[in-house]
């Protein structure tokens, strides 16, 4: 069930009236929004649901099992057990082809002949992200960061619960199931803001990040035969589409918890208006990025030792970042790429020099700002470019042709109405950047009808460029 879909569009208010007018209790408004959780999920394949259950199950008996016993080793046998268990069904729907066709073509190279046996299966859909839900509350139970949780349902919901299910944001049980184990009353003015986050989100999937994906794949699926200039318009293309497609669902995720009185992890702070790439990465898919930082760059050591080793962190919680996005030597090399952009920051002490909003209080940004925000704008589209190519051969090949002298070409694709709407895209988002979504506080001082008018307008706007063909979330393939 896609948060683009007619499907959708039923099922949100029905849960949402049966939540607030027919539980009255906590329990029973815990209860309905699991059930709807999991019924949300069986969408996709119900087969998969015992799947969700059982990691579910796992990771709220280990927590248990850690909890209870005084002898530390007794603690990190539990503590392995969940890690390995989940990390091994992680492994076989993810990465066990790339691994075993990997090692065939290994022995190959060595006249070492070997026929390997793939697993014809789907990935999971948010197998990664329900993983990761799991894994923070048993090493965060292990820590004594939080106590275990007794109540399988608020649990079961902190896991599973539908919003962000299937792509994030990555959820903490230290910020999620004290909200879960707390009574909830309607709050309208909080339910607006979530109808406006929704709003937005669904412009930026339907309005840009669909209509981008149409151009990038027609120019990603034959790049030989378009010129640089055509390839640097389609790498644009994809940067935007990324954006609008990730950040959009993340605007309705959150935005659908708030209906339930439910506040999620904000996971996008206007990352293309960074200044340098260290500062993106603060910006980005924050809640992947602060549950690395946490549960894996610490444990590292961090930067708390000399810089050889803060820069090896760096270069592991970058690769493994890559490969968390799929099996595929190019997320690995994106990966790569993006920890060889942040070292220069770590080398000079700068990666923290950007804390505050880009030109806080001010219309425009000054010239070196400007400067700046385009030149890291222009570093994470070449590192885009890896991430959506086939493989690596043809992202050089982009990359080559970009910085060759068909970029002085006028490009053979150059959609100027979609080039409109991302002008407009940005210039909201420009406008809104200091506040949590674009919209919050947009018009809020202007007349009842200024602000109608506005909503309205994006309304059928979306309404326009909605096809009976719904586009699937980029990361739902994670």
């Amino acid at each position: 069930m896609l948060f683009n879909s007619f499907a959708f569009a039923l099922f949100l208010p029905f849960i949402f009236l049966i939540h607030w007018y027919c539980c009255k209790k906590k329990i029973q408004q815990n209860s309905i929004l699991l059930l709807a959780s999991y019924f949300f999920y069986a969408c996709w394949d119900w087969r998969f649901l015992f799947l969700l259950i059982f990691s579910t199950l796992l990771d709220y008996s280990s927590g248990l099992k850690i909890a209870s016993t005084q002898q530390l080793r007794q603690k990190k046998l539990w503590l392995v057990l969940s890690v390995v268990i989940n990390l091994g069904f992680l492994g076989v729907f993810k990465y066990y082809n790339f691994f075993i066709q990997e090692f065939a073509q290994g022995l190959a190279h060595i006249g070492v002949q070997f026929s390997p046996v793939t697993l014809e299966v789907i990935i999971p859909v948010g197998i990664s992200f329900y993983t990761f839900h799991g894994l923070s509350y048993v090493f965060d139970v292990y820590n004594n960061t939080i106590k275990p949780e007794k109540n399988i349902v608020d649990y079961g919901l902190f896991v599973s619960f539908f919003p962000l299910l299937v792509a994030g944001p990555i959820e903490r049980a230290t910020h999620l199931l004290p909200q879960f184990k707390a009574e909830r009353n309607f709050d309208y003015s909080n339910a607006v803001n979530g109808l406006r986050q929704i709003l937005w989100g669904l412009f930026k999937k339907i309005v840009i990040a669909d209509q981008c994906a149409q151009y990038v794949n027609i120019i990603f699926e034959n790049t030989a035969s378009h010129s640089g200039s055509t390839l640097l318009v389609g790498a644009f293309l994809f940067a935007i589409q990324i954006y609008c497609d990730f950040s959009g669902y993340s605007d309705i995720a959150i935005g659908t918890a708030k209906l339930f009185g439910i506040t999620l992890l904000k996971n996008f702070s206007f990352p293309y208006f960074s200044r340098n790439m260290a500062e993106f990465w603060r910006r980005w898919h924050i809640s992947l990025s602060s549950w690395f930082k946490d549960y894996m760059y610490i444990p590292l050591g961090g930067s708390r030792k000399n810089l050889s080793i803060t820069i090896r962190n760096v270069c592991i919680i970058f690769l493994v970042c890559g490969f968390w996005h799929g099996a595929n030597w190019t997320f690995i090399f994106w990966g790569f790429l993006n920890a060889l952009l942040v070292i220069p920051s770590v080398i000079h002490n700068t990666n923290r020099n950007y804390l505050n909003i880009v030109a806080s209080v001010k219309i425009l940004p000054s010239l070196k700002e400007t400067f700046q925000i385009l030149v890291t704008f222009f570093l994470t589209i070449l590192c885009w470019i890896f991430f959506r190519a086939e493989n690596l051969t043809q992202a050089i090949e982009i990359v080559v042709s970009i910085f060759s002298t068909s970029i002085f070409t006028w490009p053979s694709l150059f959609p100027k109405l979609l080039m409109l709407l991302i002008v407009f895209l940005m210039f909201i988002e420009w406008m809104g950047r200091e506040r949590n979504y674009a919209l919050e506080k947009m018009f809020i001082k202007k007349s009842i009808i200024v602000r109608r008018l506005f909503y309205y307008s994006i309304v059928i706007v979306i309404l326009f460029f909605v096809t009976n063909e719904q586009q699937e979330f980029i990361y739902f393939q994670f």
